[in-house]
């Protein structure tokens, strides 16, 4: 099957899930199509045990043809990033700075540790050997809160304003550490845990710091462009070249992708909105890359759960991913709990915003794409089985209830 075909396929059942959720549920489309695509793969296995095989077959067959890590990781991945970070005030990300640093560097690095350790000795109860490192390897997939996923929550809740910049620039940010400290982690567990804490670190820098510089790079360069014409269509497609161009530029010189599509988007959103651009110019801009969001966000849900189809799914691996779901949950309330203890020793915080960023922390698309890319053997089987297990309780269950939750406390006065 040739790419347009594949494409055809994909978008055609979006659009039908994304009319049937609108039509008859109105749940968030991403929830909703997410939840269409899982039922309908449901009753694709279920024809299969009725007699219909070839039906489930070639579903499987065509679901096959989709690499969900490379669809996602190197090509929905920039485009998702940049139009998220294109609304986020620089300002009111500046104000909470220090925390988004802390929680996307220190968060992420001792979450990755403290699922590990859960993840090791939970699987020894159930008599399964894994070595440390592999599970270290599921914390710092696991531990990174999905941007889209959670943008697009957040669109549905009206949350106040300094917790929703906490938890936006949080997840925009750490899913980029994330996906270093997992490559990190991928090197040392592919090369036997031969690797030294100085290479190590050097891939860190490297691939964090040089995100950085390359995003504010072209950021800038996308910029200058942009303000030396006066064409909407030409702008749009500068910016459409700094995503797709920039993106492949950094893996090209293995720096983060994320972090540098993150960066540029704030770079192009604030200074290149304010100084670049007029309201015209600013109108289309919002229009096009809001309408490729949410395209782009209905189709990468209804492959997460599509991908029901070809999982390896064992009681044991769902039953281990039920009792991994308070894991990453613990890990998490202490991840986030920690720096903002220590930090309000200095400033005030609500008494609330650990509870809201613990259960605001939806686990996405990046996480079933990393667990995708894992090494061949039951170590990766059982992994991908359990993230998605995983990601289906976060972006179900958090993703649903987290507007009730905010509903409770918002009586409460919020933090700063």
């Amino acid at each position: 099957m040739d790419l347009l075909e594949l494409t055809a396929i994909l978008i055609t059942l979006t659009a039908v899930f994304a009319y049937i959720n609108e039509r008859f549920f109105g749940l968030p489309t991403t929830v909703g199509v997410m939840l269409i695509a899982l039922v309908f793969s449901v009753l694709l296995l279920m024809l299969g045990k009725f007699g219909m095989a070839s039906v489930t077959a070639s579903a499987k067959s065509i679901l096959s043809e989709v690499d969900f890590n490379k669809t996602l990781l190197d090509g929905m991945l920039s485009f998702l990033l940049f139009a998220g970070a294109l609304h986020v005030n620089l300002e009111d990300l500046a104000k909470q700075k220090w925390l988004i640093i802390t929680l996307a560097t220190f968060g992420v690095c001792l979450s990755t540790f403290l699922v590990g350790i859960m993840a090791y000795f939970g699987l020894m109860l159930f008599g399964i050997e894994v070595s440390l490192l592999y599970c270290f390897l599921f914390g710092a997939l696991i531990s990174p809160t999905d941007p889209i996923a959670v943008l697009a929550t957040l669109k549905t809740v009206g949350i106040e304003k300094s917790l929703e910049t906490k938890i936006a620039g949080e997840s925009l940010f750490n899913d980029g550490v994330g996906v270093v400290v997992f490559l990190v982690l991928y090197g040392m567990a592919t090369s036997g845990g031969d690797v030294s804490i100085a290479a190590a670190g050097k891939l860190f820098v490297q691939e964090a710091l040089g995100g950085i510089a390359l995003g504010l790079g072209l950021g800038w360069i996308t910029y200058m462009l942009c303000r030396s014409v006066d064409n909407y269509q030409v702008e749009i497609l500068l910016t459409l070249a700094l995503v797709l161009g920039g993106y492949m530029l950094a893996l090209q010189l293995h720096m983060s992708g994320p972090i540098a599509m993150v960066v540029a988007g704030l770079l192009i959103g604030n200074h290149g909105r304010l100084f670049a651009m007029t309201e015209k110019t600013r109108e289309h801009l919002d229009t096009f890359w809001e309408l490729t969001d949410e395209i782009l966000n209905a189709l990468l849900f209804v492959l997460i759960g599509l991908e029901i189809l070809i999982l390896d799914i064992t009681g044991q691996y769902l039953m281990f991913g039920v009792i991994a779901i308070p894991m990453v949950l613990l890990a998490r309330t202490i991840a986030v709990g920690l720096p903002i203890k220590v930090m309000a020793l200095k400033r005030e915080f609500s008494p609330n915003v650990v509870r809201i960023m613990v259960w605001g922390g939806i686990r996405g698309g990046i996480s079933v794409a990393l667990a995708l890319s894992l090494p061949p053997g039951k170590a990766r089987d059982m992994f991908i089985c359990v993230t998605y297990v995983i990601v289906i309780f976060s972006i179900v269950v958090q993703g649903l209830t987290i507007k009730k939750l905010v509903e409770q406390v918002e009586t409460e006065e919020p933090g700063t």
